[in-house]
């Protein structure tokens, strides 16, 4: 039997931006709850986190890893989350396998983009949050400036649950403290304004406070503290060290009594055919459980990771996949140390679990034991788009096949990470959300992989649409000795808004084109799309009405109709003003503050703007723009040009927009050229 029930289990992530401490705060934590005999460091390599060799080289993590630990009667579940944009897949997957979140934050640099991210991430999760002010045993820190920050950008729900002593070496708790010596507030202020801010989440124990005068006792403050964070009303902040251990302690109590348990909280959102479905943390009931995390392991094979939200999964249980119904059998069940794979017998709700060498199980499946729950979904999350491109091709002629292998295995590790191969330019193009998360991946399939490949810049994935209705049509008509072919379509085309794609419409009338041939018309239509009008990208986001046609008794074949079907789109197109579209991109550039208006410059003479700025960390300023994707392929030595190597940036896609007259020229005519040539 498993030693910890539901109520006593805690999943718990550490995000924020990369330099903020959260794989030497989990080594911390570890080895303050006996879970490993001593903290290892980043620098030295011998963390339980980052145990990839690639993490070990670059100095932070690369992918979320799991760790657990008992504290207190408790049985807590911790992911350590990469910290830079380029890994925000990783991280934000984490967020649907954990119920609270743990904003770290570097007490020298502030916040910083990637706390902002995943707070705002987190919240949209309906997750308790916490912050956790890391590394306040650093010099020349001021923390009252950076906690007024933190209120202005999270909210006035940001309270104090502990504070550093004057010298930094340890923290004073509020909660149950009413007095003491404290950096930044008064011990005695805090400990009201938290007091004052719980009270209200319960009207008859405000009531017995404002009667008597009393504190409620910590068992009285118990659930309206989970029925402020459940509801956002508080968003607790407490103050660590993790290299000398301040505030760790409390750090461990705040998660084993105050942090929710799988019952408490806001439930995940499930659905069932479409509707809210309600599940419960009760052992006894049906299983539901949601794969977050997939490891592709040189070992072990793939391994999905996942967390039980209803139900007892124990060794030898069957479990369908989603809505398949070939059962498989959980042989081995695992909970993850790091690199580790501990094997356990059961895993109750609440819990963090894997199975390995299950091909079928892909990411954000959901996995039960029952066919009446086949149509279950977890609300997926929202990434960031990879707009990264690099295409890739082998050196060793032969190594095609395994290229695509072991990039649907990347793939099927990383939500963030995508893999397109383009039908007209024949590139296998390889998409990230930055420069260094490619090159991670390159560096893998170099060293895990012996892969070696050549890269270059990909096309740029433009597209065209049109901005007017018009109609087309062809009679296509061949005679060649035998039987001949013979297929006449008309149609008609309107302009969709933007990202609704293409809809194909028969309204025929009369059998003037049987039915037999209205797929071939279709399939001549999306090959017109497919190869583009005006400079050879796909057509998009318009309605295409075929509405009248002939066909003839001996002559009518398929191949007619799908001729007549590409020719008479392409001649409506032609009709309708097309125009090409172009990928816009979000722009976050970090810089300091006197480099801003090179990057604004800079940013102009690209096509883009800057749409706001925001403070960094001390002197830094984070500019935020849109930009053509078309116009970035360089920035990333632009930018180490401008600023000697001091800025950092992110980009996530936007919109498609329409390129100016002058780029849809040359486009056109570049195009052309091409044509002319094959």
């Amino acid at each position: 039997m498993p030693k910890f029930h539901t109520a006593a289990i805690r999943a718990v992530a550490l995000v924020g931006h990369g330099g903020a401490g959260k794989t030497t705060l989990a080594e911390a934590l570890l080895a303050r709850a006996g879970a490993i005999p001593a903290a290892g460091s980043v620098e030295r390599g011998n963390t339980v986190c980052d145990f990839d060799a690639q993490e070990k080289t670059a100095g932070h993590s690369l992918q979320s890893a799991l760790v657990n630990f008992a504290w207190e009667d408790v049985h807590v579940h911790l992911a350590d989350t990469p910290g830079y944009p380029d890994f925000a897949g990783q991280a934000m997957a984490t967020l649907a396998g954990v119920d609270t979140a743990l904003i770290v934050i570097n007490a020298q640099t502030g916040i910083e983009l990637m706390a902002e991210r995943m707070m705002r991430a987190a919240t949209a999760r309906g997750l308790a949050r916490m912050i956790v002010i890391n590394k306040i045993d650093a010099d020349n820190l001021d923390l009252a400036a950076l906690m007024a920050d933190v209120r202005e950008r999270f909210g006035p729900a940001c309270k104090f649950l502990d504070l550093p002593a004057p010298d930094h070496q340890k923290v004073v708790e509020v909660l149950e403290h009413d007095s003491g010596e404290a950096d930044i507030d008064s011990v005695a202020h805090a400990h009201r304004e938290l007091i004052d801010q719980l009270v209200e989440e319960d009207e008859s124990l405000m009531e017995r406070y404002l009667e008597d005068g009393r504190d409620p006792t910590a068992s009285e403050l118990h659930a309206p503290f989970e029925k402020a964070l459940r509801e956002g009303h508080l968003i607790p902040v407490l103050f660590t060290s993790a290299r000398t251990g301040a505030g760790i302690d409390e750090l461990l109590h705040v998660l084993a009594t105050l942090a929710p348990n799988p019952a408490e909280g806001n439930p995940p959102p499930f659905f069932k055919d479409g509707v809210a479905f309600d599940r419960a943390p009760d052992a006894d009931r049906h299983v539901l459980a949601h794969v977050f995390k997939v490891i592709v392991d040189p070992y072990m094979g793939k391994v999905c990771v996942f967390r039980v939200h209803q139900g007892t999964i124990k060794k030898d249980s069957q479990l369908f996949i989603g809505e398949g119904r070939k059962p498989f059998k959980t042989g081995h069940l695992y909970q993850l140390q790091g690199k580790d794979y501990v094997e356990v017998d059961v895993l109750l709700p609440g819990d963090i679990g894997a199975v390995a060498k299950i091909e079928e199980i892909e990411f954000d499946a959901v996995l039960h034991d029952s066919h009446d729950e086949d149509h279950i979904h977890l609300k997926p999350l929202e990434f960031p788009k990879p707009m990264q491109g690099l295409a890739v091709e082998t050196q060793k002629k032969g190594d095609e096949q395994r290229l695509f292998e072991i990039l649907r295995k990347l793939e099927a590790e990383d939500p963030c990470f995508r893999v397109e191969r383009h039908p007209t330019t024949h590139e296998t193009v390889i998409f990230g959300l930055g420069e260094m998360h490619l090159r991670t991946k390159l560096d893998r399939m170099s060293s895990q992989y012996k892969l070696e490949l050549d890269t270059k810049l990909p096309q740029i994935p433009f597209r065209e649409t049109i901005t007017k209705n018009a109609e087309g049509h062809c009679r296509h008509k061949k005679q060649s000795g035998g039987a001949g072919q013979f297929g006449e379509v008309y149609l008609k085309i309107e302009p969709l808004e933007r990202g609704a794609g293409f809809e194909f419409v028969d309204s025929v009338k009369g059998g003037v084109i049987p039915g037999v041939f209205m797929p071939a018309v279709e399939k001549g239509v999306r090959l017109a799309l497919a190869d583009g009008v005006v400079a050879g990208h796909p057509v998009e986001d318009l309605r295409v009405i075929v509405y009248d046609g002939k066909t003839h008794p001996v002559d009518g074949k398929e191949i007619a109709f799908t001729m007549a079907g590409k020719k008479a789109a392409i001649a409506a197109i032609q009709a309708a003003s097309p125009v090409v579209l172009e990928p816009i991109v979000n722009i976050d550039v970090e810089v300091h503050e006197a480099e801003m208006g090179d990057i604004a410059g800079d940013l102009s003479s690209r096509r883009g703007h800057v749409t706001g700025t925001r403070p960094g960390g001390p002197g830094r300023v984070a500019v935020a723009g849109e930009v053509p994707l078309a116009e970035i392929s360089d920035y990333a030595s632009r930018l180490k040009s401008l600023t000697g190597g001091r800025g950092s940036y992110s980009i996530e896609f936007a919109r498609y927009a329409q390129v100016p007259p002058q780029v849809q020229q040359k486009l056109a005519a570049n195009f052309k050229l091409k044509e002319d040539e094959e």
